[in-house]
């Protein structure tokens, strides 16, 4: 067992290999990928009919460009030197990829909630996309360049404070560390609790029973059906529907025991194509309305396509060679998920479908919900991202060497300061493909469809 002393030495060691101050000198490198070429390449093996809604929703704004490019900045991230402190990445850390949600004890937490390209790699990539994101997002909302760069520091400094302390405690606490929405209220500035309660009342209420009543219909035969809204949520033809559930018997029987027991109370009723995010556009998704002791008892599930992540090709495979040579993703999903977050979807699944396509199931709506950092004032963004770095910071604790991290982040501010100079060099590159994705698609070169 390597001393807790030896594991702060190896984190110091790795500023030979990355400088902490090196992170903020970051330009573009002369061979960058193109950015739409990169997205082309996704949408090769998405659902042709939904892409252009995907580049619809991505020429919105510079923000929303960011979001649906965890590829490019993947590739951004990969052409410089990392720390090779390897913890298990979101690798889509931006500011909507963390909410609330219940726990299995109906708690309801705060933490990172979208798992699509998880994958371990060095534990700078998902600060410096969490830093980048509360840049792009000030800077959407009108905020000047200064207070961009200090909501992103807020971002970092969130990240290594809570990252020292976590470096101080236990294994077991630094396990079971979460963040209770109830502690996040006495923390929030008195004008502010009134929308931040408003927020958490709604997630309250984002429930199976609640979407029942907004996603069903009864039908002709009296029976509840998931309703169509073409193109976002769509029935399927019978032999689609065959093969859905052959996907939802196959992801049954990956969940523990007594979450089957559970499950096989409910009965499957009705399954439907979503549309879903902004970067997962395209992708297969499937809803289905389940009902347990009567009609007033609904469960909704969603199992949705995992591809490759995004990281994977620029990081190494460090799983042990004896396991399968082909990273299933929906395994991945769900085993990252399980390593990041405090407590996890109860139904968290996974299975592989026709075609060798694999996905993952968990519940559609139980209790989550999203701050709208649209229109928030520099005080408040600044106070949220902090809240973002901290709790990145307890998901990559659990999973990877938190001394080492901290003895690479030392006491000083160097690596917050470099992470801020970064995100605001990143605002400039993400407004520059954004505006090449709009040219694009004014040029009938890219399909899009907007306003979906």
């Amino acid at each position: 067992m390597t001393s807790p002393t030896e594991r702060r030495r190896r984190g110091r060691a790795a500023r030979d290999r990355a400088p902490r101050s090196a992170h903020g000198r970051w330009i573009p490198s002369a061979d960058r990928p193109d950015p739409l070429a990169l997205l082309a390449r996704q949408a090769e093996d998405r659902l042709p009919d939904l892409v252009p809604i995907r580049y619809g929703r991505m020429a919105d704004s510079p923000f929303a460009f960011l979001r649906g490019a965890a590829a490019v900045m993947a590739a951004d991230l990969a052409a410089v030197p990392d720390t090779g402190i390897t913890v298990q990445l979101c690798g889509d850390a931006h500011l909507l990829n963390f909410g609330v949600y219940a726990s299995p004890e109906r708690a309801l937490l705060f933490d990172v909630n979208d798992f699509d390209e998880t994958y371990p790699g060095p534990f700078e990539w998902d600060v410096k996309r969490l830093a980048a994101s509360v840049a792009v997002a000030a800077r959407d909302n009108g905020h000047d360049e200064d207070r961009a760069r200090r909501a992103a520091l807020a971002a970092g400094l969130g990240y290594a404070g809570a990252m020292r302390t976590l470096a101080e405690r236990g294994e077991l606490d630094v396990w079971y560390a979460r963040v209770d929405t109830e502690d996040i209220l006495p923390l929030v500035r008195r004008s502010r609790r009134k929308r931040v309660e408003a927020t958490l009342d709604k997630a309250r209420r984002r429930t199976s029973l609640q979407a029942f009543g907004k996603l069903t219909e009864r039908g002709e035969d009296g029976r509840r059906r998931i309703v169509s809204d073409p193109p976002l949520i769509e029935p399927l033809p019978r032999d689609e529907l065959r093969r859905v559930g052959k996907i939802y018997s196959d992801y049954r029987a990956t969940l523990a025991e007594d979450r089957r027991v559970l499950l096989d109370r409910f009965r499957l009723v009705d399954v439907a194509r979503k549309v879903v995010g902004v970067g997962s556009v395209g992708t297969r998704c499937f809803i289905l309305l389940l009902e347990g002791r009567d009609e007033g008892d609904p469960l909704f599930l969603q199992i949705k396509e995992a591809g490759r992540s995004v990281l994977e090709e620029y990081l190494p495979d460090t799983r042990p060679a004896a396991e399968a040579p082909v990273v299933h993703g929906g395994r991945r999903v769900v085993t990252g998920q399980h390593l990041m977050q405090a407590a996890s979807d109860i139904f968290l699944g996974w299975t592989t479908g026709p075609g060798g396509r694999h996905f993952y199931g968990r519940q559609l709506r139980d209790m989550k919900g999203s701050v709208d950092v649209a229109g928030m004032a520099p005080s408040d963004l600044r106070g949220y991202a902090d809240l973002c770095g901290r709790t990145l910071a307890r998901a990559h604790a659990r999973s990877g060497d938190r001394l080492a991290v901290a003895g690479y982040l030392g006491t000083s501010d160097t690596f917050a300061e470099a992470i801020a100079e970064f995100a605001v060099r990143y605002v400039a590159r993400t407004e520059a493909d954004h505006a090449a994705l709009r040219a694009a698609i004014d040029d009938h070169a890219v399909p899009a469809r907007s306003g979906v």
